[in-house]
């Protein structure tokens, strides 16, 4: 069987989880984000955009249990500070890694919370995060970096942000190619 139709399979099965409602349309829209890296799906994630236009957009990003989208930050482009993204959860729970001094370390408790993805370590410089559980939502600042994992059952999360520029999103790990 096809591997990236049994991925946009289980990508619609979260989105249901979320009780979310695609039109036909938006189903054959679902894009598989594999970054170039060798890993995918421990590595990837997978997304909806509804809209990307000048003055704003709207995705949905989806995540297998414990998958991780790479650290990166959104830089300043065209007299713009560079993109600014709300990420609301939907469903399940995600790990928001952000360069915020204010957060919670991944090893507050002693171990770590999350695990970045095997040979990967050195491009994950963020080791603190905040928490998203259903109905929780937070506001990463232009030019920051980030990265993030969903929990153990997978997570659905609602992204709200100014323009989105996939193509000038700069990644830590030189390996990635956001366009692959």
């Amino acid at each position: 069987m096809n591997h990236i139709h049994d991925y946009v399979q289980q990508t619609l099965h979260y989105l249901q989880k979320a009780h979310l409602i695609l039109t036909e349309d938006e189903q054959q829209r679902i894009e598989i984000a594999s970054f170039g890296l060798p890993d995918y799906p421990i590595s990837g994630l997978q997304l909806l955009t509804y809209i990307n236009s000048p003055r704003y957009c709207a995705k949905e990003l989806v995540l297998f249990p414990r998958q991780t989208c790479p650290e990166h930050l959104h830089p300043p482009f065209n007299n713009s500070p560079g993109k600014q993204e709300t990420f609301r959860c939907r469903w399940g729970e995600v790990y928001l890694f952000v360069d915020d001094d204010s957060l919670t370390p991944n090893h507050a408790g002693g171990d770590l919370t999350c695990r970045v993805p095997a040979d990967s370590e050195a491009w994950y410089t963020c080791t603190r995060y905040i928490l998203l559980r259903p109905g929780e939502q937070y506001t990463i600042a232009p030019n920051t970096r980030h990265w993030f994992q969903a929990g153990e059952h997978g997570a659905v999360v609602s992204e709200f942000s100014s323009e989105s520029r996939d193509d000038l999103d700069i990644f830590t790990d030189p390996r990635v190619n956001r366009m692959a």
